[in-house]
């Protein structure tokens, strides 16, 4: 969805200008070539645009549902862990917007700003990848781990991206200011905590790949985070995920009523049913859910 008053080719304008001052990024035709198995519309910068409603459906899922699939077609790096959870309970689901972040190289970083200050952009690269985001987006942020002057946001900031976008943020990096952040009703994931500002780090990328610890994240991918960690999810594979948890809820919910009977060890059951009678009566339960 554009923010309301934009149209498509404004909107592109804008988003071209920011990217520009960057050292890398990627243009529109070269995230559609290298997303061209999106089956969906896509933005006017080129990345994939899952579908709202489906991103609605993602919000009931689990990292386990999502696992089985991308397994079985051998996309085994697009799962990340080990992050501290703004909110445990609350789901993060959105499409990604991607900036890549390197130790800072003066000779390289004062042409990057330059650029930016030639553009009107903002003064802090930091903010100048916020100042791009949509409804619906997740910012996905490579600051390779660092925690100390690796704070991307403090509270004025995050509230900035909630404002921008009602999801929440993925930050391989850290955050400031925790005691102002806590209560913004948002999802995020991060590295760390630590009072001093971002610095000694400089904006390399917006929107091309960048890596998150051990998962690869490209511009439009369905970004899911659970109590677990966090999937990035190529936008093809989201409605077999989908279509998939169904049946798998199906499974999980005929199982576990029967083994609160009493009356079934662990190995009559799980996998699947062993006695062809019950598994006969799963596959009769399983054609009555899905509605057949």
């Amino acid at each position: 969805m554009m923010k309301s008053g934009l149209t498509a080719g404004a909107a592109l304008a804008l988003w071209a200008s920011a990217a520009g001052a960057q050292v890398f990024q990627l243009s529109g035709e070269q995230l559609i070539k290298y997303t061209a198995q999106n089956p969906f519309e896509r933005f006017a910068d080129g990345r994939p645009k899952v579908p709202d409603a489906l991103l609605e459906q993602m919000k009931e899922l689990t990292a386990e549902d999502i696992f089985g699939v991308l397994q079985g077609a051998k996309f085994p790096n697009q799962f990340e862990g080990n992050f501290t959870l703004l909110h445990p309970g609350r789901k993060l689901v959105g499409r990604a917007v991607t900036a890549q972040f390197m130790p800072l190289r003066p000779d390289v970083a004062d042409v990057a700003e330059a650029d930016a200050h030639a553009k009107g952009l903002g003064r802090n690269a930091n903010q100048r990848v916020i100042d791009m985001l949509q409804p619906g987006d997740v910012l996905v942020v490579d600051l390779f781990g660092k925690i100390e002057n690796g704070t991307f946001v403090g509270d004025n900031l995050a509230t900035a991206i909630f404002a921008a976008t009602r999801t929440g943020f993925v930050i391989d990096g850290a955050i400031r200011d925790l005691e102002g952040i806590f209560p913004i009703e948002m999802a995020a994931y991060f590295r760390g905590v630590h009072p001093s500002a971002i610095g000694n780090v400089m904006l390399t990328a917006v929107n091309t790949p960048v890596r998150i610890g051990n998962a690869t994240v490209m511009p439009g991918d369905v970004v899911f985070g659970d109590r677990e960690g966090v999937y990035f999810v190529p936008p093809q594979f989201v409605q077999q995920i989908l279509d998939r948890a169904v049946e798998t809820k199906i499974h999980d919910e005929w199982t576990k009523a029967k083994f609160l009977t009493g009356k079934y060890k662990a190995s009559d059951l799980y996998p699947s049913p062993r006695d062809p009678a019950l598994k006969q009566e799963y596959e009769a339960y399983k054609r009555k859910r899905l509605g057949r």
